[in-house]
């Protein structure tokens, strides 16, 4: 008996093991592939270039491989829909934790994940149809196809990401903080502020940038409803085309193993440095920061 269960235990070590190891060989072949596909554009230009040249024509003669302006236009839809997905999903989170009555919290909770699975051409098809025009009559401007109509529908996709991983770093707190907090004679709006949210700053920062990294990588919706112009924006209601549209865009059009084949991965080369810093500055917060908490604690 004993044996059996020390034999069924090395069985399932080792099966974890390789499956772990199995994950990080297809990352790695990932990763070569795309550093193998995208590094022979820099041949035929400069990684200077490729990285500040402002024209993305790669279909003219000779071509123009600069994408500084989808870089630029990935960042401004991230941060802008950082700005408006982070106050909701903190808010809510905070709201369903700590404010919300039983009741309330079943009715709401369901609709946060509700969101979270729509499909992303869902809410691109929303933001093309509604909110386009609505944008286009209200402010009187081109196209509702823009850099914020873009930020609006991924922070709607970045909300219940942010909002459900903070809320569970709320409910880690212990109940031992609140109540020393309200004996100590805190009001319950002071003690989520000045113990709650401090308590659970880790979750949520981990929250925060994992939504945001969702957004960064985004393909369908930023496809769809930014308006596609490789062009730096200088309004927020200018047309833009962000890293994952473009390459999603292009790569049908692109012949295989051509100039504009290998610009094309080499900007996925850029984008997935961009997600894999998000998840390091992820992964560093939350050990710092939990590491502050358990010293406080």
């Amino acid at each position: 008996m004993v044996m059996r269960r020390q034999l069924k235990e090395k069985f399932m070590r080792n099966l974890f093991t390789l499956v772990a190891f199995a994950s990080i060989a297809i990352l790695l072949a990932i990763t070569i592939f795309l550093f193998k596909e995208g590094l022979p554009v820099f041949n035929l230009i400069s990684v200077k270039d490729f990285f500040f040249g402002i024209y993305w024509y790669p279909t003219s003669d000779p071509p123009d491989f600069g994408i500084f302006p989808l870089i630029v236009a990935s960042i401004s839809v991230t941060l802008l829909s950082a700005s408006i997905a982070i106050p909701l999903g903190v808010m809510t989170a905070v709201y369903l934790a700590e404010v919300a009555s039983p009741r309330v919290r079943e009715l709401i909770k369901p609709i946060v994940e509700l969101l979270a699975a729509l499909p992303s051409v869902v809410i691109g098809f929303f933001g093309m149809v509604v909110v386009a025009p609505f944008l286009q009559n209200t402010f009187n401007i081109a196209t509702g196809l823009n850099l914020f109509n873009a930020s609006l529908m991924l922070a709607f996709m970045s909300i219940p990401t942010i909002c459900s991983i903070s809320e569970d770093a709320v409910y880690s707190v212990p109940d031992a903080l609140r109540e020393a907090s309200l004996a100590l004679g805190a009001t319950h709006l002071e003690t989520i502020f000045r113990v709650v949210l401090p308590a659970a700053v880790s979750g949520i920062c981990t929250a925060i940038i994992l939504g945001m990294s969702r957004a960064i990588g985004e393909t369908m919706v930023v496809l769809m409803v930014a308006g596609g112009a490789a062009m730096v924006p200088s309004s927020i209601f200018d047309p833009v085309r962000a890293m994952p549209g473009s390459i999603a865009a292009e790569m049908a059009e692109a012949p295989f193993r051509g100039d504009h084949y290998h610009a094309l991965f080499a900007t996925a080369i850029v984008l997935f440095m961009f997600t894999f810093l998000f998840n390091l500055i992820a992964d560093y917060m939350s050990h710092k920061y939990r590491q502050v908490g358990d010293a406080t604690l």
